[in-house]
């Protein structure tokens, strides 16, 4: 027996038992005649006391040559500490050891194992083991173990059958790009690892399986950003015999159900927003709505008058910053400096201050009086004390720059509380995009996205115009989970790839088993799908899902813990039927 109990477990109530313990030197103190050793395990952490006069005198040397991270086994008495640490669990009691076994030694670890560490992210990242061992980490597993658990057991009461789906798939060319994994079996045939087990599940569905969910691993191969992962996790869900409400109701009760059970809050709303009433109002389609900032439009009351970089401007449109009359004249060059940085590509910024007396003062005063400055004020709804920004240009461009300055004021003002929860749904997205590279449109979802029922007939007239039967989760400005009603029928489904650039002989090579199963009487149905990690961040209270994740990929996708990718032997690339020219 390794150990009696845990290194958090033992109280007062355990004092002069007999008790084994386990797990890894966190520290120790010398004092000559008496060392004092802090035992840590994922539990805790418990002090040990070598008492020369108490302690067999081996046992007190082996003491004197333990390091940091020695993995060692100790049994001995429970004592009442005499100086007692408030700050642990276990700090009204210590364990006078009378017998000690090292199971491990280790040598000094690249970092410290605290929960203040001296090792940066790229270091940690490498020796990960190790920094699982610490706080943190650790307990950002632990907590994400805490939401899948939730999670199943609130799809699990609601009917839901969890059914795993194959990761070695067929290659198509919608989305991002695949990986792809050679076939040794058959020659120069590839499987792709998905991006979605989206085919999958709707089959599902044709099978009878009513409620579908599983907790996926997805992959996709494509350029990196900050924050985003090549695989990555998802909540899938999928649904038959329902409609948009339906499925909407449902995963408002999942979301409820998780920030109830983990933070013990009720959520009071979940407000609906359409995705063009979202852009308009908020610059994107994942707006933060725990703080106000609300776009006006500015376009009536600002191209009246002689100041030409508004008069030749798409859109004017602004935003009331509360309390930034406050602001320095410094503190307002630098927010333009921010906006001016390449990142976000704006040429400057107008602003008007909303002095507590009830007038203005701008920075075109020249060109704009107090009436007109009234106006600003009244659209944005600006009050006194006030700041409002304005900003001009083509309206996508223009309404992307005003939503990344309202998301960096709200930070500097600290307006997005990370235990405070704004749930909100975003629907009716456009169906398909135009891409100006390949000058044919693209689904903005996938190809199995359905359109609103009554606009199918635009998909011949005006493609652009049509919605989709789709909807976004939103929580605290950040994309937690999207979805959509699916098409169910192969002649909508064939319409759908003809106006996505497929033909007949191309669609069916990429989805003919989907074609053929909807002609087995496929049910109408819909799904959605939770990105885990993020929830998972945001639960927690963060929005960087890497340390939500056990073994995360850097920035470059790579895994610098154990340098992969990385090249592989010839033979299997002989086996494999690849050539590998490296120059």
């Amino acid at each position: 027996m390794y150990r009696s109990h845990h290194c958090g477990q033992l109280r007062t109530s355990n004092i002069n038992e007999e008790v084994t313990l386990s797990g890894w030197v966190q520290k120790s103190r010398d004092k000559g005649f008496v060392i004092w050793v802090d035992l840590r395990d994922r539990y805790g952490i418990t002090q040990l006391i070598f008492d020369a006069d108490r302690t067999p005198e081996a046992m007190v040397s082996m003491a004197k040559s333990l390091g940091r991270e020695f993995v060692i086994q100790v049994t001995g008495t429970v004592i009442e500490r005499s100086s007692k640490n408030p700050n642990l669990e276990t700090g009204d009691i210590e364990i006078l050891v009378s017998k000690l076994t090292v199971l491990n030694e280790a040598i000094v670890p690249p970092f410290t194992i605290e929960d203040q560490t001296d090792g940066g992210e790229e270091l940690r990242m490498k020796y990960r083991y190790l920094d699982i061992r610490r706080n943190p980490v650790k307990n950002n597993l632990i907590f994400r173990h805490k939401v899948t658990q939730e999670v199943r057991s609130f799809l699990s009461s609601q009917d839901f059958i969890e059914v795993e789906t194959p990761y070695l798939i067929k290659s198509t060319p919608e989305g991002a790009r695949d990986f792809v994994v050679p076939s040794r079996m058959n020659e120069g045939q590839f499987y792709a690892l998905p991006q979605s087990p989206q085919t999958f599940k709707q089959l599902l569905m044709v099978g009878g399986m009513d409620k579908y969910f599983q907790i996926v691993k997805c992959f996709r191969d494509e350029d990196l950003r900050a924050d985003r992962q090549p695989e990555f996790t998802q909540i899938d869900c999928e649904m038959a015999f329902v409609e948009q409400e339906d499925i909407l109701n449902i995963f408002e009760g999942l979301t409820r159900h998780l920030i109830k059970s983990i933070h013990g809050k009720e959520l009071s709303s979940f407000p609906r927003m359409t995705y063009d009433d979202a852009l308009k109002t908020y610059g994107n389609d994942k707006p933060d709505i725990r703080f106000g900032m609300q776009f006006g439009e500015l376009n009536a009351v600002a191209q009246h008058k002689d100041f030409g970089v508004f008069n030749a401007a798409e859109l004017v449109v602004g935003i009331a910053v509360p309390g930034g009359n406050s602001f320095t004249r410094k503190e307002i060059d630098g927010i333009i400096n921010w906006l001016k940085r390449p990142q976000i590509g704006a040429l400057g910024m107008i602003y008007s201050r909303c002095n507590d007396d009830g007038t203005y003062k701008s920075s075109v005063d020249k060109f704009y009086d107090q009436d007109d400055l009234g106006q600003w004020a009244k659209i944005t709804g600006a009050n006194p004390g006030d700041l409002v920004c304005v900003l001009s240009g083509p309206t996508d461009k223009v309404r992307a720059q005003l939503s990344a300055l309202r998301m960096e004021l709200a930070e500097r003002l600290g307006l997005r509380d990370p235990k405070e929860f704004a749930p909100l749904w975003v629907t009716d997205f456009p169906l398909l995009e135009w891409d100006e590279d390949s000058k044919r449109y693209h689904a903005m979802h996938h190809p199995f996205t359905a359109p609103k029922p009554d606009q199918i007939k635009l998909l011949d007239t005006d493609p652009g115009a049509v919605k989709a039967n789709a909807y976004d989760l939103v929580l605290n400005g950040n994309e937690i989970g999207g979805g959509s009603i699916r098409i169910h029928d192969k002649a909508t489904q064939a319409l759908m790839f003809d106006h996505l650039g497929f033909t007949p002989e191309e669609a069916k090579e990429q989805f003919g088993f989907l074609m053929n199963a909807f002609e087995y009487g496929a049910p109408p149905h819909g799904g959605l799908a939770f990105g885990l990690d993020r929830l998972v961040a945001i639960l927690g209270g963060q929005e960087t899902i890497r340390d939500f994740i056990a073994f995360p990929k850097n920035n470059s996708g790579r895994d610098v813990m154990i340098d992969a990718p990385s090249a592989i032997d010839e033979t299997q690339l002989k086996e494999l039927h690849l050539k590998v020219n490296l120059k």
